[in-house]
This record gives C-alpha cells, structure tokens and sequence, in this order.
C-alpha cells in the first residue's frame, strides 16, 4: 500500500510544524539564557554590586559570555541537522570561540587546537589528567536543547548527554547537562508548565545516580526553603564551578521561579557564586514559557544574539 500525495503533503506539513515550534520554543530559552547569562556578569563587576543587594539593574548595554555563545552553537546544530552531530557541535565550539568571553583556559586551549586541527576526542578526554572537565560548560549552555525537546524529555537527556562530550566528558559534567536539559523539557510541556515539586521529580527521575542526582534530591526536599542563600550554602552556587556545585541550586530557582523571569533571576544572582552561569541556566529554563519571558527593558539591553545560530532556520 502507497501513500497518496495528500497523505505525503500532511506528513511534511506536521513535521515542519513540529520543527518550528521546536525551533521558536528553543530560540525563547536562548533569549533568556543570554539575558541571565549577560546581566548576570555585570555582577562581577565591584561598582554594581550595591545594586544587587537592591535588585536594580545597571545602566548600559549589557555583554553576554562564553555561556550564550556556546548556546548559539547547539541551537545552529539542532536546526542544520535537527539532533547533536558531535562534529559538528565541535567544529562550531572551535570556530567561534571568542577568547574574550570568559572561557576557562582549558578550554580555551583545547578549541584553539580543535580549531588547529586537533581531535576534540582526545583532547576533551586528555582534560584534567584524563578525568575529563566536571565543570558546569556542558550544562550552562543546553536549556534551549531541552527546550527543543519539549515534546519528549527523555529524548532531550539523551541529547543532551551526546552534546557534552565534545568539551566536557567527566560523568557528573555530563549529568549535569542533562539535568538542566530535562527541567528546560518540562518546563517546556506542551501540557503546560509543572508545579515546583512535579519539575524536580521528572529532573530525578531521567538522570543516572550521581552527586548531580544527589544534590536535585537534597533541592527536592528543600524547595519549601524560602532563602535562597540557605539553600545555596548546601547545595552550592557554582563557586567551584563544577557541575555538582552549580546545576542542583539552579534547577532549584529555576523550579521556584517558573512564570516569573524577573524573581528568578534576582533570586539566584544575590546568593553571589558563578552569578553568570547560575543565572543563564536559570534564565533558560524559565524563559521557555511565555509568562517567563524575560522584561522587555532587559532584553533590549542585552546584546543581541549572532546571526549565525538562527541562519539555518531561514
């Protein structure tokens, strides 16, 4: 039995509706993730920091780091081959690597040799006396995947896994990016935004045992705590930017902060640590939802998003 051309024609209509709700609910995650990841480094800066004891925002256009620009390269993948191709991920890590936005200098080196002709492989493997990096990279930049697979969580864990090996291949940086890519997924339910609680249970429930996996369960049980910087002072803030110290407490404001960007955000950069990461992870994962979208006054100072990690969807 063959198909007739109607039948043809409304397969190819539903899977480019499906791509491009994909693509705009992945878009709305990087926004947002740049917004948090750019405001949230102005806070480095010892001028502002009075102004993050009193929520006010600097003045200025606001730059964002390695986080959105590692981002944009997930999204460019994900629309030119709609799922993670490594090489491809790798090769776009290498040749847009801007070394003034704050990367790590292991990998800093490592994509400056990627992009010398280097084996991602063996030198993301060879990282840290042949542990790999456990840092929090792989998970600072995977909310606008996991907001691509909103539609299947499992999918987007599984992806997401595929995604951090190129940088990051230590199991707890890989659990990490998964975590933070199934709270982007549900979050980002076609069935609506989850309740705090119903968002950590999912987030536990796709990702392997680990000291990731512990700590979402210590935030889990802590999600009645209404300060931040309790919660901070056991589960981390990125302060040693590993992925341990930093997905678990952002997960946790990402799950309290649902509907509303502005709170989640502020909630998460006073406790101080990696304000940039913790807060475009945050940012990401809030952001996937209409009602979290980021204030227009933000986005407009934040720097706008490059061409290039959208031109595949034209």
């Amino acid at each position: 039995m063959t198909a007739d051309s109607s039948d043809i024609s409304d397969t190819t209509h539903t899977a480019h509706t499906s791509d491009t709700r994909r693509f705009a609910c992945a878009l709305a995650s990087l926004r947002g993730l740049s917004v948090g990841d750019a405001l949230g480094s102005q806070f480095f800066v010892p001028a502002n920091h009075p102004l993050l004891k009193c929520r006010e925002v600097p003045d200025g256009a606001w730059q964002w780091t390695d986080d959105t620009e590692m981002a944009c390269s997930v999204l460019a993948v994900l629309l030119g081959h709609h799922r993670i191709d490594q090489d491809a991920l790798a090769h776009s890590f290498a040749s847009r690597h801007d070394f003034d936005r704050g990367y790590g200098p292991a990998v800093n080196r490592m994509l400056r040799l990627v992009r010398e002709g280097g084996d991602w492989r063996e030198l993301a493997s060879a990282l840290f006396n042949g542990q790999g990096s456990w840092g929090n990279g792989a998970a600072m930049r995977i909310a606008p995947l996991g907001a691509w697979y909103a539609d299947d969580p499992e999918q987007a864990t599984h992806q997401a896994e595929i995604s951090a090996y190129p940088t990051h291949q230590h199991r707890e940086a890989i659990v990490g990016a998964m975590a933070v890519a199934a709270a982007a997924a549900l979050a980002a339910s076609p069935d609506g935004p989850p309740t705090a609680e119903a968002l950590l249970d999912g987030v536990i429930a796709l990702v392997p045992r680990s000291a990731v996996g512990a700590g979402l369960r210590r935030a889990r049980d802590m999600l009645d705590y209404g300060d931040p910087s309790t919660v901070a002072a056991v589960l981390g803030c990125g302060r040693r930017t590993s992925a341990q110290d930093t997905v678990p407490f952002a997960v946790w404001s990402a799950a309290r902060g649902l509907g509303d960007f502005r709170e989640a955000f502020w909630a998460t950069a006073q406790v101080g640590g990696d304000v940039d990461t913790t807060c475009a992870i945050v940012g990401g994962i809030v952001s996937v939802t209409e009602a979290g979208s980021p204030p227009r006054p933000w986005l407009d100072r934040t720097e706008p998003l490059p061409d290039w990690a959208t031109a595949a969807a034209s």
